[in-house]
C-alpha cells in the first residue's frame, strides 16, 4: 500500500534515494523494483532486518533490474550520517508527527537532498486524525506515538521555512479513516472485535485485488477524509 503518488517523485535507474523513517519498506521495495539505489533508514533495527531480508529475497526472484542497489542504514533522524547532498530523493512518510523536534529533522531531510532535490512528506491528515485523538487517548499517548496534529498549512509553513519550495499535495487512504475510527471506538490494542476485523478483512481485500468499485470510492473520499496528507517539496537549485 503506497501513500507516495512515484508520478510526482519520479524515481528510476541512476536516482538515489533515502526512505527515512522506511518501517516495514513498503516505499523502499517499490523504489528498487523502478530501478533506483535506495537507502531504507530507521531507528528500529528490527524493522530493517526485515526489509533487508526482503530486499534479498526480491534480488532473488529476478524483481531488481540491473544496477539498482539497496542497503539499510539504523539511525536518528536528527543526525543522519549522510554527508551534505547524498540524495536526489526523499520519502518521509508518517514520521513527523512522532518527531517532538519536526523542524530539526526537516533540516536534516534539507542538509541530505541535493541541490534541485525532491521530497514527499507525508503526515496523517488533521480532520481523520483529530477523530482518533478524540476517540480514544491510548492512540496518541502509546510510547512512540504521534506527538502532534498536523494542519497543511502548518507542515506547508514548516517546510518552508526549512528552505523547501513547496509543491503540489494529495490525499491518501480515504478507506483506512473509518478502520482507525472503528479501531480507536472499540479499544485500539482491540484487535478482535467484530467490527474491526471484518473491516480490516475489506482493507486487506482491497489491497489484494484492488477491484474498481473501490478504487472509485477511494477518490472520492480522498479529499474529503484521506488519512494521510501528502506534500512535495524541493530544494532550491
Amino acid at each position: 500500500m503506497l501513500t507516495v503518488d512515484f508520478d510526482r517523485l519520479p524515481v528510476g535507474p541512476g536516482t538515489r534515494l533515502l526512505d527515512l523513517g522506511c518501517g516495514g519498506g513498503r516505499h523502499a521495495f517499490e523504489v528498487l523494483r523502478r530501478g533506483a539505489d535506495v537507502v531504507a533508514f530507521d531507528m528500529d533495527a528490527g524493522e530493517l532486518e526485515g526489509v533487508a531480508n526482503m530486499f534479498a529475497a526480491m534480488d532473488k526472484a529476478g524483481e531488481v533490474p540491473p544496477g539498482a542497489t539497496a542497503d539499510t542504514v539504523t539511525g536518528d533522524a536528527l543526525d543522519m550520517p549522510f554527508e551534505d547532498g547524498s540524495f536526489d530523493r526523499v520519502i518521509a512518510a508518517e514520521v513527523l508527527e512522532h518527531i517532538p523536534d519536526d523542524m530539526a529533522a526537516m533540516r536534516e531531510i534539507f542538509r541530505v537532498l541535493k541541490p534541485g532535490g525532491q521530497a514527499a512528506i507525508t503526515v496523517p491528515s488533521f480532520l481523520p486524525e483529530r477523530i482518533c485523538w478524540a476517540l480514544d487517548e491510548a492512540y496518541h499517548t502509546a510510547p512512540g506515538g504521534h506527538v502532534r496534529i498536523y494542519t497543511l498549512a502548518e507542515l506547508s509553513a514548516k517546510l518552508k521555512s526549512t528552505g523547501f519550495t513547496i509543491g503540489p499535495h494529495h490525499h491518501a487512504h480515504g478507506l483506512h479513516a473509518p478502520y482507525w475510527w472503528i479501531k480507536c471506538a472499540v479499544g485500539v490494542d482491540n484487535n478482535d472485535h467484530p467490527l474491526a476485523k471484518a473491516y480490516h478483512e475489506l482493507l486487506v481485500w482491497d489491497i489484494m485485488k484492488r477491484p474498481a468499485a473501490t478504487r472509485i470510492a477511494e477518490a472520492v473520499l480522498n479529499p474529503l477524509i484521506g488519512k494521510s496528507v501528502v506534500l512535495y517539496v524541493r530544494k532550491p537549485a
